[in-house]
């Protein structure tokens, strides 16, 4: 490659900052994986469509099989590595550990990560495709429908689906922003 065809960016992974020199083509999967091997991201379809690949990136989730590398430079990237804190799981990760919310565990680090971003969506009053009420005065019922909807670009060969459901209903119940 070329000096025109590379970048030099800063990636803050799991509050871990990496530079790097990147071919400008290059996914942020891609990166993460291959560069930095933070493997809990998979290439699932590698088309955006199945949800496998989600992190946050600085809070929001996106499928980082369609972000380029580039185009994420100085942004704080959260994989499912980076959601325990000292060691210790998050309540969205305890809720399905406890509830049985994998099963292969091929899809599980996206569906945490988007379980994690789509709560704080939540939380913020942002409405889905499906929410009744989108009354600004508060944030809509976070009921099965509603978590299907959010959590639809996450793709489960196993069908845990029920089981993830109630771990993300339970984990917003807990953290008082269940409608």
């Amino acid at each position: 490659m070329t000096d025109q065809t590379r970048s030099t960016i800063s990636l803050l992974v799991n509050d871990v900052t990496h530079r790097l020199s990147v071919d400008n083509r290059r996914t942020l999967l891609d990166v993460l994986r291959d560069d930095l091997g933070v493997t809990g991201p998979k290439k699932g379809c590698d088309h955006g469509q199945c949800g496998a690949c989600t992190v946050l990136r600085d809070g929001r989730r996106v499928v980082s099989c369609l972000v380029l590398a580039v185009a994420a430079d100085a942004a704080a990237i959260t994989t499912v590595e980076g959601l325990a804190v000292e060691g210790r799981l998050q309540p969205i990760q305890e809720a399905f550990v406890r509830l049985d919310g994998f099963q292969c565990g091929f899809c599980t680090p996206g569906q945490l990560c988007s379980a994690v971003g789509m709560l704080a969506e939540h939380a913020a009053g942002w409405p889905s495709a499906v929410t009744v009420d989108d009354s600004p005065d508060g944030a809509p019922e976070l009921d099965e429908a509603e978590v299907r909807e959010r959590m639809s670009g996450n793709l489960c060969r196993c069908g845990a689906y029920p089981s993830i459901v109630r771990a993300v209903i339970e984990t917003a119940a807990r953290q008082g922003v269940a409608g």
